[in-house]
């Protein structure tokens, strides 16, 4: 090879080496302390779309988890009050049951109405007071949305019965005599019935609600395992480039110095 020195090509293929080491070894040095393999556009652009769009995912289906766990939340609220109700019409039973008894006088049968009607006026302070977060329980309906961040779907749209004393076919004017004390009882009893099957219908929404609940959490995590294996930074990976980058980072440099000294030649022709 000629010496000359308008152009020293050893020297410049050295610096350009050694920038190519020294971006790499920049880049290896953010990946390392970010825990980031992708801190930019220009690192990854396809990856970095493909994650960006598992986090929006991944973060709509944890709020949907937590979406129809408030749906369980209000559901529970209603099947307390309906059991609260329940206790009010069993006793409302021995009410009925003792006015409907041939032996009880007058005033007997008029403090066990007393009570009846007090009983009435309980339940339907529970049907019109019982809420959720300001939402009534009852006769309402609470649609739960849940969400990947594309599809859609709404559970426990429909609403649950109301349980005052007029819904559930009881008589406000109580029973003054045994015969229609006999014939509240039967209300009462199939008032009951109204309610527990009401209350089914509130647990099989409870179920299916935490079953959604916990589907959408799992959806959540695995959608952000695969965001993770896309960015994060594989630090085997990155530590061995650490090193390689490191030692030619050092080697460049001795090679920028050598092909630099090489132009010092042309002085010994010229002495």
């Amino acid at each position: 090879m000629s010496l000359g020195v308008l152009n020293n090509i050893t020297a410049i293929e050295a610096a350009n080496n050694l920038n190519q080491t020294q971006m790499g070894l920049q880049k290896t040095l953010q990946q390392l302390s970010s825990g980031s393999r992708i801190n930019s556009g220009a690192d990854d652009a396809a990856g970095l779309s493909l994650a960006n769009g598992l986090t929006a995912a991944s973060t709509a289906l944890s709020q949907s988890s937590i979406n129809a766990n408030e749906g369980v939340d209000f559901l529970q609220v209603a099947d307390g009050a309906m059991s609260q109700v329940t206790n009010l019409l069993n006793r409302a039973v021995t009410l009925a049951t003792e006015a409907s008894n041939g032996t009880l006088n007058t005033t007997q049968i008029t403090a066990a109405n007393a009570e009846y009607l007090n009983i009435l006026s309980e339940i339907n302070n529970i049907n019109d007071n019982t809420e959720s977060n300001g939402i009534k329980s009852f006769g309402t309906a609470a649609a739960i949305y849940t969400s990947d961040g594309t599809t859609s779907q709404t559970d426990n749209a429909t609403a649950l019965n109301k349980v005052d004393a007029a819904t559930l076919g009881l008589t406000a004017a109580g029973f003054t005599s045994n015969g229609t004390a006999q014939t509240e009882l039967g209300k009462i009893t199939a008032a009951i019935n109204t309610i527990a099957a009401d209350r089914g219908t509130a647990g099989a929404e409870i179920n299916t609600l935490t079953a959604v609940s916990g589907v959408m959490s799992t959806e959540s995590t695995n959608t952000l395992s695969a965001e993770n294996d896309i960015v994060a930074t594989d630090f085997s990976a990155a530590t061995s480039n650490l090193s390689k980058f490191e030692i030619l980072s050092q080697t460049g440099i001795s090679a920028l110095a050598q092909a630099n000294s090489t132009e010092q030649l042309v002085t010994k022709l010229l002495q």
